[in-house]
This record gives structure tokens, C-alpha cells and sequence, in this order.
């Protein structure tokens, strides 16, 4: 009997040395089947965490991407509209037009567009200068949640008085946006070609 015990652990193995040969077998067997019905639930419960926190991770993952994504088209959406507002100005509505340009801007940008507005205005309309412009293509250099560089690739034909018939011309734009209030602001821009 003592041998029979020396396989058991602790109280176990305690209370089924005394027990006759017959029923200690079905109270052996009661305890593996008590003791695997306990590791049962615990390895339900390891397999049920060893596949959540990969799949959670996938989904973190997943939503940060998502979001880079979304935050791509708001800066591209906001670039290809401030290069579009930039490249149209009519006289006939330059106030309209330059406020355009100017809802979409902030800093040092804004504050230059702003200061030569009047004297913008004036040439524009001594010229009768109508520039309708056309963004072709926009694609992000650098981005972050706070800032980014955009460069456009846009067409305009312009007629003044010099040329009603129109001229082409095409600009290759460099934009810096901020993230201000909610919006994708343009902060500089530069011709780049």
C-alpha cells in the first residue's frame, strides 16, 4: 500500500494509502479526473490569453494605422485645397478669392498673404488677371500628428490683359501645414520647379 501512495502528492496521497485496492482506484481516478477538470479551465484560460494579446496587438496596430491613414487624406485633402485656392484668383472677385486663401492659412504665411492683399488687388485688377488652377498631383515628404510637407504639382491658365487668350503655367509647390484647432493649416509655401 505505502507503494501504491508514493505516486500521489501531499494529502492526497495521504488519504489514499489506507484505502483497499478496488475503490482506491476510483478515487484515484476521481482525483486525475477532479484535478484534470481544474487544469482544464486554466488552460482555457492560458490559450484563451495567448491568443487575445496577439490579436488585441493586431488591433492596436490595426486602429494606429487607421488613423495615420485618415490623417494622410486630411493633409493631403487640406494641401491639394490651399494649392487650389493659391493658383485661382479672378479680379472680378479677388476679395472672395484671397479669403480663401487666407481661411486655409496660418503664421508667417498668413501674415505675408494678408500684408500684400490691397496691393494685390490692385495689380490684379489693373491686369484683369483671372488665374484658374488645377492640382494634378499631391504627395506627403514628411508627416506628423502636428506638422507635414506637401508637394503639389499644379496647372493654371492665366488671362490678363496681356494675354486674354490665356498662358499655361505650371507650379511645383512646396507646403508646410501645422495642425491648428482641429485643421490642417498651410504655414509656408515655396516654389520648388
Amino acid at each position: 500500500m505505502a507503494m501504491a501512495a508514493r505516486g500521489t502528492h501531499g494529502m492526497t496521497g495521504r488519504i489514499l494509502a489506507g484505502v483497499t485496492s478496488p475503490p482506491r482506484r476510483a478515487l484515484v481516478a476521481a482525483v486525475v479526473a477532479a484535478r484534470r477538470g481544474r487544469a482544464l479551465p486554466v488552460g482555457l484560460a492560458l490559450a484563451l490569453a495567448l491568443v487575445a494579446v496577439p490579436a488585441g496587438w493586431l488591433g492596436v496596430q490595426q486602429h494606429r494605422q487607421h488613423q495615420q491613414e485618415r490623417r494622410d487624406q486630411d493633409i493631403l485633402a487640406a494641401a491639394r485645397q490651399s494649392a487650389l485656392n493659391f493658383t485661382s484668383l479672378d479680379y472680378r472677385h479677388y476679395d472672395r478669392d484671397s479669403q480663401n486663401v487666407l481661411s486655409g492659412a496660418t503664421g508667417d504665411f498668413k501674415r505675408q498673404f494678408a500684408a500684400q492683399t490691397r496691393q494685390l488687388t490692385k495689380l490684379v485688377a489693373q491686369n484683369r488677371s483671372v488665374s484658374q488652377g488645377q492640382v494634378l498631383e499631391a504627395g506627403i515628404a514628411d508627416a506628423d500628428d502636428e506638422s507635414a510637407r506637401v508637394l503639389v504639382v499644379a496647372d493654371s491658365t492665366v488671362t490678363n490683359v496681356a494675354a486674354p487668350k490665356g498662358r499655361s503655367r505650371n507650379y511645383r509647390l512646396q507646403l508646410d501645414l501645422v495642425h491648428e484647432g482641429g485643421r490642417w493649416l498651410t504655414s509656408d509655401v515655396e516654389f520648388v520647379g
